[in-house]
């Protein structure tokens, strides 16, 4: 196994790098300090080609001009929207900026997803990557408590890619953080996301309202786009009358609520490359985004950016959960740790 990196440039006199991690397989995939962001994984189809299987830039000014997205990068401190930017803790009223107003999303104005982390490479045995981490003072963003976050992104010779978040804080605070990639099996973006098929063991999705936020409703995916049980492809949810679907732009933008009795397991395939990537996480939902909201405007390496050219499966605790007690918890306390890790493995099938 081994690793090189290069010089992406400098943010506000910060040193911004990316890293490449090789396994003994020949796979690979790249990171950068900037926002933790992953910036490729490359991995063989069924006839052996090596190729690209997540959205990305080549350079840091087009990840600085092209934020929207947040390509490949660390969501939070508290990942997806908060409604109307507030929440009460312990009988007081916290307001966090409202970057999408009145909504706050995905960590504020100036999210994880835009600052500089320190870094330092890791090895294990089997197993070699990038270990980020940052300090969140507190009331950053409006969030309460000084926060210190550990990323951790391991390359094994099992065609993993582990993703460990650790934190702590000297306050209360809501905490979900969850990787925002785009993946597409075909490679280099040779094809759209709509003939991609999930397999996810999911039994309940969250409804949504006004906003994308969550109306506090869990809806049996029986009978419904949003079963993957036995499998379905995505376009599913996209060539249908649903008003869950139409609402977000044709598609999914959705939490999907992993079965309590199950696994938290989902697989992503492309039959026509071959590719298969599975997921197993330790957190409650799995939030699908179809890339509905992807506009032509974006490059990606070549590829003029459209709607559905790329999946996010985001791994994290439920939207807005800190407004809705119904929901589990996403509070941290000081005397805890903050613990969430998603592994995801590739492979191919003929």
């Amino acid at each position: 196994m081994n690793h090189s990196q290069r010089s992406m440039g400098e943010l506000n006199g910060a040193e911004v790098t990316e890293y490449t991690f090789t396994n003994n397989n020949g796979m690979s995939f790249s990171s950068m300090n900037y926002g933790c962001i992953i910036t490729k994984i490359i991995v063989p189809d069924k006839e052996g080609n090596k190729e690209n299987v997540v959205l990305g830039f080549e350079t840091l000014e087009e990840y600085r001009q092209n934020q929207g997205p947040y390509l490949g990068a660390i969501v939070g401190r508290v990942a997806g929207r908060i409604k109307e930017g507030q929440f009460a803790l312990n009988g007081k009223e916290y307001r966090l900026n409202a970057n999408t107003p009145p909504n706050h999303l995905h960590g504020g104005n100036v999210g994880w997803s835009e600052v500089v982390f320190d870094s330092s490479i890791i090895e294990e045995e089997g197993a070699i990557g990038i270990r980020y981490t940052y300090h969140s003072p507190d009331g950053e963003e409006g969030y309460p408590g000084n926060f210190d976050i550990t990323v951790d992104y391991l390359l094994t010779d099992e065609n993993e890619i582990v993703l460990t978040y650790y934190g702590k804080t000297d306050k209360e605070t809501p905490v979900t953080v969850t990787n925002h990639s785009y993946f597409n099996l075909s490679g280099n973006n040779k094809r759209d996301i709509t003939e991609h098929e999930l397999i996810a063991d999911v039994d309940r999705f969250l409804e949504l309202g006004e906003g994308f936020i969550p109306t506090g409703k869990m809806v049996d995916v029986k009978n419904t786009p949003f079963d993957f049980v036995a499998g379905k492809l995505l376009k599913a949810g996209i060539d249908n009358n649903v008003e869950q679907n139409m609402m977000v732009g044709n598609g999914y933008d959705h939490p999907l609520i992993f079965s309590e009795e199950g696994s938290h397991s989902a697989i992503l395939k492309d039959k026509e490359s071959g590719r298969e990537m599975s997921l197993v996480t330790n957190q409650p939902a799995l939030i699908l985004y179809t890339g509905n909201q992807l506009q032509d405007k974006y490059d990606f390496n070549g590829v003029t950016g459209r709607k559905y050219l790329g999946v996010c499966l985001e791994t994290q605790g439920f939207p807005d959960a800190i407004n809705h007690p119904e929901f589990p918890s996403v509070v941290l306390k000081p005397e805890e740790t903050y613990h969430a890790e998603t592994k995801l493995k590739f492979r191919v099938t003929e």
